[in-house]
């Protein structure tokens, strides 16, 4: 494997340490990014973003990276607190625009329930490049609860016809 590049001094311990942690795991594979990116659904460029502190893994990569590296699932849970506290840690990148008053609010997706005062102040959303396979799935819309009631009815009425009809035609 290929030299990593050294971390920004400015980074938290708990954000450095956590990627090293994330360079370990990598290594440990033997994969190279592009094969890494294969394995879990994260591009390449993806990978290199996370492994050099560049911008905070989703939850869901960390998840797929401990599967590739073959974690227990009590080492693959330690991982996941580190990365909460990382992802706590994580340097937020200053905002060109302030908000404007009344407009959406950012909402993390690993945290259902918090909101902040927008992507500054909020942090990062999860990668929308999530496995289909680790999605969650929605509920179908409901139907209108009168239609399977009128089709009963129509079923019902198409027996009595047919009923009636045997009746007068045998009768």
């Amino acid at each position: 494997m290929g030299a990593w590049q050294p971390l920004p001094d400015e980074l938290p311990p708990e954000v450095r340490n956590f990627v090293e942690q994330l360079r370990q795991l990598k290594d440990g594979t033997g994969l190279s990014l592009a094969a890494l990116g294969a394995r879990t659904a994260y591009s390449k460029s993806s990978w290199q973003r996370y492994l050099n502190a560049v911008q905070p893994p989703p939850r869901q990569a960390v998840a797929a990276l401990c599967r590739v590296a073959g974690l227990t699932e009590p080492d693959a849970e330690r991982c996941a607190v580190r990365w909460e506290l990382a992802v706590e840690a994580w340097p937020r990148p200053e905002s060109p625009h302030p908000p404007e008053a009344g407009a959406p609010t950012a909402c993390r997706l690993d945290h259902p329930g918090v909101a902040g005062t927008g992507p500054s102040s909020e942090g990062y959303e999860d990668d929308p490049t999530v496995p289909w396979w680790e999605r969650l799935e929605e509920e179908p819309p409901p139907r209108p609860a009168g239609r399977l009631l009128l089709y009963a009815v129509l079923l019902l009425l198409a027996l009595l016809l047919t009923a009636v009809a045997g009746a007068l035609a045998f009768g």
